[in-house]
């Protein structure tokens, strides 16, 4: 039977037996509970106005504009399943939970009533009336009337004394508020795209007392967090196609970086062997720690496809690439080169001290992997908490919080 022939039924099984392959490629597991979850709820009741392939696509849907920015979509399945996962994986059971989702859509909500059960709760909220209302409906429409919808800015507190035990964020967050910590239970767990460095990456944080401390991470991208937590970014041009990433208030006189890229190019390499499983956020976020303590600026490099294509720029991901630009010589992590299956790291740098630019940039990738290739915790803490009380790592101040990314090494078990 062709993906044209297939009803619901089949077009949703096959979606998930793509989801689980995928997760057994990336070295992780779909849990039992999330793939039934998954398998019982039907998609594109979530979806109207779509055709119904389109709806089982691994890819977010109904993305609403403005100009031509995402404020808000039908989140992809894959991110949907790794982040529930964290969840599950962290609570160890999400049965009989309470939950509270910021950035609703229904489809997500609707998994999480499957996974808590009937002795638990689910709660959806999203900034835009437009978005809860369709929420609702949809809810509605899939029988799930049990769901508590809510149309607020979770910047605050949704009911002030109410707790969960877990709050899990579908949109790009650049801080954590106060009202996320304090709504959850002590032990409660959030789940929440976090925007660190200019890298997001989904972190499953549980509640410490007055601190929050990671306990899983994954890749992903959502649309950014709307209302009194949102925080532009802002791009810079480098050359035609190629821009930087500025976050965290940075500012970078665009002069300075007239004709770099024309300058001849240099190159270094780690003499790595890695397999494809290696996790190259972690080494983006390893990079970003060490080369912010280091003169200079650190920068995330985008590129568009045409760019790439016609040699202008080698990045290792055309949606974000750590780079560094200062005196005059830019400097950023290549594409990968590969031998047979497994790949060497390298950096590629432009300007008067390219050589030496891209040699220590290709130093901090050896003393990753020398060091296991680690995955980095992440502890969030108060704004008003001294430095004596921070953990040991790279400290990042945001408007509400404290962040500090930490690495411990696999084989030794030393910062």
């Amino acid at each position: 039977m062709s993906v044209g022939t297939m009803g619901s039924e089949g077009l949703r099984n096959a979606m998930v037996d793509r989801l689980a392959a995928d997760h057994a490629a990336k070295g992780l597991t779909l849990r039992p509970e999330v793939e039934a979850a998954m398998r019982a709820v039907p998609r594109e009741l979530f979806t109207p106005g779509l055709p119904l392939e389109q709806a089982y696509e691994n890819e977010a849907v109904l993305k609403k504009l403005r100009g031509e920015e995402a404020v808000s979509s039908v989140s992809a399945p894959f991110l949907i399943a790794e982040m529930l996962g964290q969840a599950a994986d962290a609570l160890g059971s999400l049965a009989g939970r309470h939950a509270l989702e910021i950035g609703s859509g229904g489809y997500n909500a609707s998994l999480l009533r499957e996974l808590v059960g009937p002795s638990g709760s689910v709660t959806t909220v999203d900034i835009d009336p437009e978005v809860t209302d369709r929420a609702a409906a949809c809810l509605a429409a899939a029988g799930y009337n049990d769901v508590t919808v809510v149309c607020a800015d979770a910047e605050h507190p949704i009911a002030p004394a109410r707790r969960y035990d877990l709050i899990i964020v579908t949109a790009g967050a650049w801080d954590i508020p106060p009202a996320w910590r304090d709504q959850l239970t002590d032990g409660g767990v959030l789940v929440v795209p976090l925007r660190t460095f200019g890298i997001t990456k989904s972190w499953a944080l549980r509640r410490r007392g007055d601190r929050l401390v990671s306990e899983s991470s994954r890749q992903c991208g959502f649309v950014s967090v709307q209302g009194d937590g949102a925080q532009q970014v802002r791009y810079v041009d480098i050359a035609d196609g190629v821009h930087l990433r500025l976050d965290e208030g940075q500012q970078i006189d665009p002069t300075v970086l007239d004709g770099l890229l024309a300058h001849p190019r240099e190159e270094a390499w780690a003499g790595a062997s890695l397999p494809p499983r290696t996790v190259l956020i972690d080494l983006n976020l390893w990079l970003a720690t060490r080369l912010t303590r280091e003169a200079g600026e650190f920068v995330v490099l985008t590129a568009q496809k045409t760019a790439i294509e016609s040699g202008i720029v080698a990045p290792s991901w055309q949606f974000g690439t750590p780079a560094t630009l200062h005196d005059g010589t830019f400097a950023y992590r290549s594409a990968l080169r590969w031998t047979d299956r497994r790949f060497d790291l390298g950096a590629y740098a432009h300007g008067a001290e390219a050589a030496a630019a891209a040699g220590r940039m290709v130093e901090h990738m050896r003393a990753w992997v020398d060091a296991g290739g680690p995955p980095p915790v992440l502890h969030v803490l108060p704004t008003h908490a001294p430095d004596g009380d921070l953990p040991d790592g790279a400290v990042l101040d945001k408007r509400h919080s404290r962040l500090v990314l930490a690495f411990t090494s696999k084989e030794k078990g030393t910062p």
